[in-house]
């Protein structure tokens, strides 16, 4: 039975290019589980945006003289771009600054209130008196009084990962110009999370077998711990959604607060888009439909604790059955984080690979393959150019590229361009199509289970024991004394590649395309992505969507049958040559 499967990936700040980094933390996992289960026949929704509110867009925008709109509307193209590169496949990727999530921000914000999740107080906060305004905690830095980093944000240390209060920070500072600061009092709305915290206990308690222990030990410790507090979600600012309370002018929604709510929002949108304004409730509603998100270990506390308390104090919105409750998280599989050649990213000293900039001169699935092999999904990985010359040259060209190459070239010349006629088929071959045929559930299990490198590692293991196949028959040989054993051969084998292109279309999805129709099938395998725009009262911005009109294929065995006319074979990757290494490593400014 078809299973309703709702994917969310963390929301990117518009105020910078994605760099590899942000790829394998959320866009990519993400992308491979909803292909996966587009193939399983799920009806799959895969929802984000761009983050237009965030700090950061205001603090770039500062600097280059730009208002915060012409900043994210920037980068928000850019993101646009390249997802369409990389076939990050979203049904909506749309951004923070639209009226629809303007107003179900704001709905949210008084369903809390209306039920007693939302209190106010004043509190003091950091005043810039040179710039004559209270600063966001972005805007403010410090030493932080837990691990003594010196270079913490006002509201997360990067270093020890923690949630922190700014006014506690040592030695603060303007972000902005370096200034002293002054603590003075202002209102502000807060979640209780207080409140909400016997719920969330109870939740994070049962069923979370499948969540990483990284995501669900201190998400149970932060909401058993009896510390659990009020949290501001209103600033003093001027760039956001404005609070919908008379008297409030002035302050606006914390980022925090209302950008976890896109995933809620961009569901919405997309129903709305579709001509089908409840269609959203399938995923929100049906209690055996999966929720799951996909972020950076820096965002677990977010996700984990602070979206599931709003979904609890909200229970319900836009719906009038009381029985009926929004979903919490299915699973969070947050992923740590990818350094670069031995160092941190950092984008201010340009030690990145940027996404864009990698396409500029290399085809998007190695980059997917790359990423896929060494995916932080347990603890800190690393980008080595070199290791990746070595995955492309011996895993995606030789192991695999060489192995559907070569078969379908030898049966394009030598059974008239026709998938040959094989006869009975012997024990080596029915051995072979057994094993990959139970790569299915091996490798959809571990999908399912968000271990998306090991599924990536099983499919290359049987993409090796066909090569292995091959080399005991030789068919290349055999074709010269007996032309009906040869046909077995490449027969056994052209099913194996069809098989073994499916089980590497989540990860693949260009190159098994190629493969799709070189093996002479019709249609998209999985679907395709187009771009729309779609004009709003204000402004008009650009959404990413899903297409599957068309798309074709399942996750299941080959049923590839003889006399089946083959496309015109050609190489899926490209041999790229040592001297890339050093190429690339000077691009970083290191020397060759």
């Amino acid at each position: 039975m078809s299973e309703n499967i709702l994917v969310c990936i963390a929301w990117p700040y518009a105020n910078a290019d994605i760099h590899v980094g942000n790829i394998v933390g959320s866009h990519l996992p993400g992308d491979i589980y909803a292909r996966y289960h587009r193939l399983k026949g799920n009806r799959v929704l895969v929802v984000s945006g761009s983050d237009a509110h965030g700090t950061p867009i205001t603090v770039r925008a500062d600097a280059e003289g730009k208002t915060a709109q012409e900043v994210y509307e920037h980068f928000h193209r850019r993101f646009l771009e390249l997802f369409l590169q990389t076939g990050i496949s979203y049904d909506c990727f749309t951004t923070t600054h639209t009226e629809n999530h303007f107003q179900v921000s704001q709905d949210i914000f008084l369903g809390l209130r209306a039920n007693g999740y939302l209190f106010t107080q004043i509190e003091k906060q950091w005043y810039s008196p040179a710039e004559k305004r209270f600063l966001p905690d972005r805007y403010v830095e410090g030493t932080c009084y837990i691990c003594g980093y010196d270079k913490a944000r006002g509201d997360q240390c990067d270093k020890c990962g923690n949630l922190l209060d700014a006014t506690l920070l040592i030695n603060p500072r303007a972000k902005t110009s370096g200034g002293g600061l002054e603590l003075r009092e202002t209102e502000h709305f807060y979640l209780d999370l207080a409140k909400a915290a016997p719920a969330l206990s109870q939740w994070l308690a049962a069923g979370k077998e499948h969540w990483r222990p990284q995501v669900v030990n201190p998400s149970r410790a932060q909401a058993d711990s009896g510390e659990l507090r009020g949290r501001a979600i209103t600033r003093d600012l001027d760039w956001g959604i404005p609070v919908p309370v008379a008297g409030w002018e002035g302050k606006c929604l914390y980022v925090w607060f209302e950008a976890v709510i896109g995933y809620f929002s961009a569901a919405i949108e997309w129903s709305k888009n579709n001509g089908r304004p409840e269609a959203w409730k399938d995923w929100w509603y049906d209690p055996a439909a999966k929720t799951v998100y996909f972020i950076g270990k820096d965002n677990i506390p977010f996700h984990a604790i602070i979206w599931p308390a709003e979904l609890i104090g909200l229970e319900r919105l836009y719906e009038t059955d009381p029985g009926r409750r929004l979903n919490l998280p299915y699973d969070v599989p947050a992923n740590e984080f990818l350094n670069l050649e031995g160092q941190k990213i950092s984008g201010s000293r340009n030690w990145a690979v940027w996404g864009l900039d990698f396409l500029s001169r290399y085809d998007p699935d190695p980059l997917r393959y790359y990423l896929t092999a060494v995916m932080p999904e347990s603890k800190d990985a690393d980008w080595d150019w070199a290791e990746f010359l070595q995955h492309n040259n011996n895993e995606l060209v030789a192991t695999w590229g060489n192995l559907a190459n070569r078969v379908l070239t030898f049966a394009y010349k030598h059974w008239d361009g026709k998938v040959p006629e094989p006869g009975a088929l012997r024990p080596a071959d029915q051995e072979l199509l057994a094993k990959i045929e139970a790569g299915f559930a091996t490798v959809g299990g571990l999908i399912e289970a968000v271990k998306l490198r090991a599924a990536l590692g099983e499919v290359v293991a049987l993409a090796t024991e066909a090569n292995r196949y091959l080399d005991a028959q030789g068919p290349w040989f055999q074709i010269k004394q007996d032309k009906a054993e040869a046909a077995k051969s490449i027969y056994t084998a052209l099913r194996a590649i069809d098989s073994l292109k499916t089980l590497f279309a989540p990860f693949l999805p260009f190159t098994s395309q190629k493969l799709h129709e070189q093996l002479g099938h019709a249609g998209r395998l999985g679907g395709q992505q187009r771009i729309e725009t779609f004009a709003e009262a204000t402004r008009a911005h650009t959404a990413l969507t899903y297409d599957p009109a068309g798309a074709v294929g399942a996750w299941a065995p080959s049923t590839l049958q003889p006399g089946q006319p083959l496309g015109q074979p050609a190489p899926l990757f490209k041999k790229l040559e040592d001297k890339i290494v050093a190429e690339e490593r000077a691009r970083l400014g290191r020397a060759p």
